[in-house]
């Protein structure tokens, strides 16, 4: 584990911790919980998280013994980066990705165990289910009540940049210790964001290193770090992040496996936010200030205030999509949206 704490993490308030000896607490605390909260030794009895507490081999050959023999995806680092997978000088990724069979990217994990230089090597978001036979059934979801993406996560001692997801997360710390630090969703001015079509992984990241936060370059990351909040996860721990809470994640030891589940409280065929962010850049953003007013009220009367003055004069039958969406009328708009953009 890292042998000393930056500052940044020492002057946080840690996260609160809950009690749930069940699925059943499990999930009424998560339906109660506003802000993350982290549940201590909810899947100990693991067989992956008793592998891991025997050494980092003896979870690889775990792993290995699951495997499916379809190709991993592996993210390798720069050495000398501390772990940090981010981008470069030129705002390329400073981590190149390969594909390979899990026994030869493991023996990779064998080669550099213990050197100095190593390079970051981390296998990011692999479903569980796709490619590995029995891992999930054997170390079984906390998450009953849901049906969540099951992903697990496998790497060196890496630092993730903070980055927001719009489903709901319980993050399972299986092998060795994680950090995560955590902010809520209006901080996000204050963690300097970079591009949105250009990231490490999928979602726009925090600008600044948390290792050392340049307090000339990115001053109100100050007033995030008041508002932040840090906790440190053991082998078998658990936290729970709510929809788009901030969150810095770093893996601490040598070798270290993260599970996570994913869901969201919407049906997946009202599609992602951050579509209809990129469509709103596209076609609103750069439009006269006196356009985007009127845009801006129009949003808040058909999307985000939606009172029921929008339809009340439209017989139900009419409505189409104003009225509450279904699998079918949200086909119509993303039928709609296709032809347009593909014009």
């Amino acid at each position: 584990m890292a042998d000393a704490d930056p500052a940044i993490f020492s002057a946080m308030r840690t996260v609160d911790e809950r009690e749930a000896g069940d699925p059943a607490a499990l999930a009424a605390a998560i339906d109660k919980a506003s802000e993350p909260f982290v549940v201590r030794g909810l899947v100990r009895d693991w067989p992956l998280v008793r592998a891991g507490l025997e050494s980092g081999r003896a979870a690889r050959q775990y792993l290995l013994e699951r495997a499916r023999p379809a190709p991993f995806t592996v993210s390798i680092g720069e050495p000398g980066r501390d772990g940090r997978l981010f981008y470069d000088d030129d705002f390329a990724m400073n981590f190149r990705t390969a594909r390979g069979k899990l026994a030869d990217i493991f023996r990779g994990f064998d080669d550099n165990e213990g050197r100095a230089d190593a390079p970051a090597i981390y296998l990011t978001s692999v479903d569980m289910r796709t490619f590995f036979t029995g891992l999930a059934e054997d170390n079984p979801s906390p998450v009953i009540d849901r049906e969540p993406l099951e992903s697990i996560w496998i790497g060196t001692a890496t630092r993730v940049a903070a980055h927001s997801d719009f489903p709901r997360n319980l993050a399972c710390c299986a092998v060795g210790h994680r950090r995560f630090t955590v902010f809520p969703p209006d901080q996000y001015r204050n963690l300097y964001l970079g591009p949105i079509e250009n990231t490490p992984a999928g979602r726009t990241v925090s600008m600044v290193d948390f290792h050392a936060p340049d307090l000339d370059a990115y001053p109100r990351f100050a007033e995030a770090m008041e508002n932040g909040m840090v906790a440190e996860l053991e082998p078998g721990d658990a936290i729970y992040i709510p929809s788009m809470w901030w969150h810095h994640v770093e893996g601490l030891d040598p070798f270290n496996i993260l599970v996570n589940y994913w869901w969201r409280e919407t049906p997946a065929f009202l599609g992602q936010p951050q579509e209809a962010l990129n469509h709103a850049i596209l076609a609103l953003r750069d439009l006269p200030q006196a356009d985007k007013d009127i845009w801006r009220e129009l949003f808040d009367y058909y999307v985000f205030d939606s009172a029921p003055d929008v339809t009340d004069h439209i017989p139900e039958a009419a409505r189409g999509i104003l009225d509450t969406l279904t699998p079918e009328t949200a086909g119509q708009i993303r039928a709609f949206l296709l032809r347009t953009l593909n014009r």
